[in-house]
């Protein structure tokens, strides 16, 4: 099982290359980042059944930078967006992003996506929330059509382009992995379709993560795919929890690295590393 990273970088965390810099100093195989490009004041979405959102929410760098620093001083380091907010972005400028990214890295990027909660923050984007997840569909086939294909086109009811050419290709082929994230009833059927992975967060409960990742897996074989993995977003750095994920057949644990300062992330990562390096 792999261990990583899962937090918020703000303009009053840690700097973006100083914390990619520590996770592989520790052995982290990756960091994933989150994204929100603003909270609107007015807001009727409630974050997990409140109305209280964290601080770090109204404050997340735009996760392509926060990679590009870690990338450019690390060499093992996967960098990826848990989650990207596909549904508040232009698939084409993301794909460019996304694969320039790739390039930079050396091919270490892993796309975390899902559909988003805040219905405010994405009808800014122009986006109806009733019809995000057939949005969140086209944008990510639509991409991979960009990375793939010679000469890519692609005709949606959201996306819509004719034939053009596009460079950089990613340097992983056919192209960056992509990990569906969310626990309701489609995302299955999503990573199925046009996923490579699965990212539920821990609150999801151990035996419903495992309940599903067996259901997903017999599914993939019968479809024909190839392995698909399982990650837990904001796992706890508890050693019993984190065995009990690894009976379920979980690939990858993120565990949950609180947004603060430099020196007292440092001591907070070596807290984690230690619990990784129970597990070696």
């Amino acid at each position: 099982m792999e261990f990583g990273v899962g937090t918020f970088v703000t303009d009053e965390s840690i700097a973006p290359a100083a914390l990619g810099s520590a996770l592989e100093e520790r052995g982290f195989e990756s960091l994933f980042v989150s994204e929100h490009s603003h909270i609107p004041v007015s807001r009727a979405s409630r974050w997990r059944g409140t109305d209280e959102l964290p601080h770090k929410y109204f404050r997340t760098l735009d996760p392509f930078v926060i990679l590009t620093a870690a990338a450019t001083v690390t060499v093992r380091l996967k960098v990826a967006t848990g989650i990207l907010l596909i549904v508040e972005r232009d698939p084409i400028t993301t794909a460019k992003e996304i694969s320039s990214l790739d390039v930079v890295s050396g091919g270490r990027v892993i796309v975390g996506v899902a559909a988003g909660w805040d219905k405010e923050e994405m009808r800014d984007h122009g986006t109806d929330p009733a019809t995000r997840g057939e949005l969140m569909r086209e944008r990510i086939l639509a991409m991979k059509e960009l990375w793939t294909k010679e000469q890519a086109e692609y005709h949606g009811r959201f996306v819509n382009f004719g034939p053009t050419y596009f460079w950089p290709k990613p340097v992983q082929r056919p192209c960056p992995p992509i990990v569906m994230g969310g626990g309701g009833p489609k995302t299955l059927d999503r990573v199925l379709e046009y996923g490579d992975g699965w990212m539920p967060n821990y609150d999801l409960g151990v035996e419903e993560i495992g309940r599903r990742a067996a259901d997903l897996r017999h599914r993939a074989k019968e479809a024909g795919r190839g392995p698909v993995s399982v990650s837990v977003h904001e796992t706890p750095a508890d050693h019993d929890v984190i065995a009990r994920l690894a009976d379920a057949g979980v690939d990858r644990v993120l565990l949950d690295l609180p947004t603060l300062p430099a020196e007292e992330t440092y001591r907070a990562l070596d807290g984690l590393a230690a619990v990784a390096r129970s597990f070696a």
